[in-house]
C-alpha cells in the first residue's frame, strides 16, 4: 500500500515537472535573443552618458552659431517716459517749468566691430575646434561602451560555458554515485567509498550554484549596460566562437599607427591643441587697437511744449488822443494780441525733436593692469599642458595597446598549454576511473583525477576568452567591427 502511495507521488511529480519544463520551454522559445551587433547598437541608441555627451556638442553647435552671428552688426531700440513735478528744464523746450509734465524718449542704434585684432575670427575657429573635439569625445565613449558590452557579452558566453562543464562533471559524479551506491548495497564496497563520492556530489553542486549565480550576474552587467529594464527576460544568441581563425597582429607598432591617425582619443586631443593655439592668438589680439561703427536715431516728445493755437485782437486805450481834420480831439486805443495755446502734437515732436549720429570709434589699450599680459601668458602655459595631455594620450594608447598585444600572445599560449593538459587529464581520469570501479585506486584519487578536469576545462575557457577579448580589442583598434 505505501509503495503504492509512492508511486503515485512519483508520477504526480514527474507529471508536474514534465508540464513545468514545456511552459519554460515555450517561453524560451518565443523570448528574443540578442546578438552581440544588436546589444552594441542598442546600447548606442540608449545609453544615458552618450545621450548627456549629446548634448554637450549641441552646446558646442550653438557656440559656433552664436561666435559666427557676433560679426554682424547690432541692433538695438530704447523707450522710456518720465514724470516729474516741481522746477526744471524742460530738455524739448529749454525753459524752466514748474507744472507736472510727462516726456517720453525715443531711439534705436546700431554698431559694428570693424577691427578687433581679429578676435572674433579666431573665436570662431576655437569654437569649430572644440566642437570637433566633443564630436570626437562623443566617437570615445561609444567607443568604449562598444567594447564595454561586448567584454560582458564574452563573460556571458564564459559563464554559460563553465556552467555547461559543471553540469556534466556532476552528472559523471551522479553516475558514480549510483554505481558506488549499488556495490555498498551488494557488499563489495566499502560505505566510505560512497560517502566519500557524496562528498564529492555535494561539492559540486554547490559550484554549479556558484556558476548559475555568476551566469545571472553576468546577464545582469549586460542588461544594465543596455539600460534595459532587469525584471523583463533577456537572452543571447550564443555564437560558435573559436579562436582557429583568430590571429594576432605582427607587432603592436602595426595596430599603434592605424590607431594614433584614427582613434577619437588621439583626434579629441589634437583638435583641444590646435583650439589652444587659436585661444592664444585671441588672447594676443587684446593688444590691438579696437575699431568700432556705431549709428544711431534718437527723438522725444513733452506735454510741456506748447504751440499757438489761437490769436485774438484786443484794444486798449492808451490814454492819449488824437485830432481830426475838424479839430475835435479823440482818444487813442493800442491792440494787444491775445494767444491761445496747445500742446504740440506727436507727430510733430517727433519730427522737429529727431536727431541721429554717425560714429567712428577708436579704442587703443595702453595700460590695464597687466591683465592682457597675463591672459596672453595663461594661454601659452594652457597650450604647453595640452601638448603633453597629447603626448601622454599617445603613449598610454600604445601602453594599452602593447598590453592587449602581450595578453592575448599570452592567453593564447595558456589556451594551448591548457588544452594540452586537458587531455592528459581526461585521459588520466579516463584510467583512473576504470581503475576505480575495480578497487584498485580509492575514491580521494578518483575524485582528485576529476578534480584536474575540472580545473583544466575552466583554466581552458578563461584563457579562450581572454584571448578572444585582446584579439578583439586589436581588431577594434585597426577599424575593425567587433562580431563573433
Amino acid at each position: 500500500m505505501m509503495e503504492t502511495k509512492n508511486n503515485f507521488r512519483i508520477n504526480v511529480m514527474m507529471r508536474t515537472a514534465t508540464i513545468l519544463l514545456l511552459f519554460i520551454s515555450a517561453s524560451l522559445f518565443g523570448q528574443k535573443k540578442w546578438n552581440l551587433e544588436e546589444c552594441i547598437n542598442y546600447a548606442l541608441t540608449n545609453n544615458i552618458q552618450i545621450k548627456q555627451q549629446e548634448l554637450n556638442t549641441k552646446i558646442s553647435e550653438n557656440q559656433v552659431l552664436q561666435s559666427k552671428l557676433a560679426l554682424i552688426p547690432n541692433l538695438n531700440a530704447s523707450l522710456s517716459r518720465n514724470f516729474s513735478h516741481g522746477r526744471r528744464v524742460d530738455s524739448y523746450t529749454n525753459e524752466f517749468t514748474t507744472q507736472n509734465t510727462m516726456s517720453d524718449n525715443y531711439g534705436i542704434n546700431s554698431s559694428v566691430t570693424l577691427f578687433n585684432g581679429f578676435q572674433k575670427l579666431n573665436t570662431i575657429k576655437k569654437n569649430q575646434l572644440d566642437l570637433q573635439a566633443a564630436l570626437s569625445d562623443l566617437d570615445k565613449l561609444k567607443n568604449d561602451i562598444s567594447l564595454n558590452v561586448a567584454s560582458a557579452y564574452l563573460n556571458v558566453l564564459f559563464n554559460i560555458e563553465l556552467l555547461e562543464t559543471s553540469d556534466k562533471q556532476l552528472a559523471i559524479t551522479i553516475q558514480q554515485e549510483d554505481r558506488i551506491k549499488k556495490l555498498v548495497d551488494a557488499g563489495s564496497s566499502a560505505k566510505g567509498d560512497l560517502l566519500d563520492i557524496q562528498a564529492q556530489k555535494a561539492n559540486e553542486e554547490l559550484q554549479k550554484v556558484n556558476n548559475e549565480n555568476q551566469l545571472a550576474i553576468s546577464l545582469l552587467n549586460l542588461k544594465q549596460f543596455l539600460e534595459l529594464d532587469t525584471v523583463k527576460d533577456f537572452n543571447i544568441v550564443r555564437p560558435n566562437v573559436s579562436i582557429e581563425n583568430m590571429n594576432i597582429p605582427s607587432t603592436p607598432k602595426d595596430v599603434f599607427d592605424y590607431a594614433i591617425a584614427n582613434l577619437p582619443q588621439i583626434m579629441s586631443a589634437e583638435y583641444r591643441l590646435k583650439a589652444s593655439e587659436r585661444s592664444l592668438m585671441i588672447a594676443k589680439g587684446m593688444r590691438s587697437p579696437n575699431l568700432t561703427l556705431g549709428l544711431g536715431y534718437n527723438s522725444g516728445y513733452s506735454d510741456a511744449r506748447q504751440e499757438i493755437d489761437q490769436i485774438s485782437m484786443q484794444a486798449q486805450a492808451n490814454g492819449g488822443w488824437a485830432q481830426d481834420a475838424s479839430g475835435n480831439r479823440l482818444p487813442t486805443y493800442v491792440l494787444y494780441p491775445n494767444y491761445t495755446y496747445k500742446t504740440k502734437s506727436f507727430n510733430d515732436q517727433l519730427r522737429d525733436n529727431a536727431s541721429s549720429y554717425l560714429m567712428l570709434s577708436l579704442n587703443i589699450p595702453i595700460f590695464n593692469g597687466w591683465q592682457v599680459n597675463t591672459n596672453i601668458s595663461n594661454s601659452k602655459i594652457n597650450m604647453l599642458n595640452i601638448r603633453y595631455s597629447l603626448d601622454l594620450t599617445k603613449k598610454n594608447l600604445y601602453k594599452e595597446i602593447e598590453q592587449k598585444y602581450l595578453d592575448a600572445i599570452a592567453a593564447k599560449k595558456k589556451y594551448l598549454a591548457t588544452k594540452t593538459s586537458l587531455q592528459a587529464a581526461q585521459e588520466a581520469f579516463v584510467y583512473a576511473d576504470k581503475k576505480y570501479s575495480v578497487g584498485l585506486i580509492n575514491s580521494l584519487d578518483y575524485n582528485q583525477s576529476k578534480n584536474k578536469v575540472t580545473k583544466a576545462q575552466s583554466d581552458l575557457l578563461q584563457a579562450k576568452y581572454q584571448y578572444v577579448f585582446a584579439v578583439k580589442i586589436l581588431d577594434f583598434y585597426q577599424g575593425k567591427a567587433i562580431v563573433l
